[in-house]
């Protein structure tokens, strides 16, 4: 059995194994990490071989550590993501290259009819009607979109929505309320089979899924980084931050909104922030511009995305794709079932 796992802002790990009467055998571990002294490789090697296959990866992790040589230093890598990629292997996980991406941006649609798309491309995608998809979102009006578990009325302020003419919108995913206007925002979308993040807790497929973005941002002047469990951000402030939902039918959906150029007095004025997710979202007083992706590179959104394109089309490969007229309709339907009702709106009052 074979794993690799590229560590988020560090190094590859590879490793190779047998299972031999339910225990693992064989192993070997590799990659282009740095660790000294030599001797910590073999020790890491006897220390995984014999271990129930079935070990969970903190319990790798552990053992690991146990079996190091005093003093070993251990530079772009952990003990915690050689036992992600030894799980990886266990579960015969795919990787990015295993798949012919392909890529969605065109048409704005309304929010709703946003939301409605998520879920039905990444049900696409599990069911193998629909290859691994990027869908760049275009907007036609603004909106907060909150998180499946919210409460509306704790998040959003309805006067000054309807003063501004702000929709308010449910995802399906979890994650916080975000606030959108057309222009402003860059929003993605990855929809993928779950077995690219086999063997990955949900906090180590957040920056798995996003690492190609961070490479982007870099690419054009952004120190960017991510922070766990969410957000993509840089010395200046927060980015942007992610959501992700993972369907019974094997697919994921793991979804990214940065903010370009956004008014934080109306953003302030159309959500119920407090001190604390002012100072989270990047903004000391109301009366301020978000908009660090505008300010620190002195690129449009259109320049930004274009450069996000081509990077994740140098690393995965990507082939141009489009919303089919039978996802539309299911997406419409489901406006009118599910994401336009009272009823799922106000789930969580």
């Amino acid at each position: 059995m074979h794993g690799e796992y590229k560590v988020p802002g560090g190094k590859l790990v590879v490793v190779d194994l047998e299972v031999v009467d339910g225990r693992i055998a064989e192993f070997r571990l590799a990659g282009d990490f740095f660790l000294e002294p030599d001797s910590a490789l073999e020790a890491i090697d006897r220390a995984v071989n014999g271990l129930p296959a079935e070990t969970d990866a903190r319990s790798i992790a552990s053992t690991i550590t146990q079996a190091l040589p005093e003093g070993t230093t251990m530079l772009g890598f952990s003990a915690e993501a050689v036992a992600t990629t030894i799980r990886r292997a266990l579960q015969k996980a795919t990787s990015w290259r295993d798949y012919d991406w392909q890529l969605i941006h065109g048409d704005a649609y309304s929010p709703q009819l946003q939301i409605a798309l998520d879920q039905v491309l990444a049900e696409e995608v599990g069911d193998g009607r629909r290859k691994p998809t990027l869908r760049i979102w275009e907007w036609n009006s603004p909106a907060v979109v909150i998180g499946s578990f919210q409460s509306v009325k704790n998040e959003v302020d309805p006067a000054n929505a309807e003063k501004y003419g702000v929709p308010v919108v449910r995802r399906i995913s979890g994650g916080g309320a975000m606030f959108m206007e057309a222009g402003n925002v860059i929003t993605y979308s990855l929809y993928a089979p779950l077995d690219l993040v086999q063997g990955m807790s949900f906090a180590d497929s957040y920056a798995f899924f996003d690492e190609w973005v961070i490479t982007a941002l870099k690419s054009v002047g952004i120190d960017a980084f991510y922070q766990p469990l969410n957000d993509i951000t840089s010395a200046k402030g927060k980015i942007g931050g992610a959501a992700q939902k993972r369907l019974g039918n094997g697919a994921v959906l793991h979804h990214v909104t940065m903010s370009y150029d956004i008014d934080g007095d109306k953003m302030a004025e159309v959500l119920r922030i407090g001190k604390e997710k002012l100072s989270d979202k990047g903004i000391r007083s109301a009366a301020k511009r978000v908009d660090p992706l505008r300010s620190q590179t002195g690129l449009s959104r259109a320049e930004i995305i274009e450069r996000m394109i081509a990077t994740f089309r140098g690393l995965y490969g990507l082939a141009p794709s489009e919303v089919t007229p039978d996802e539309l309709a299911r997406a419409q339907a489901l406006v009118a079932e599910k994401f336009g009702t009272d009823e799922w709106l106000y789930r969580v009052p």
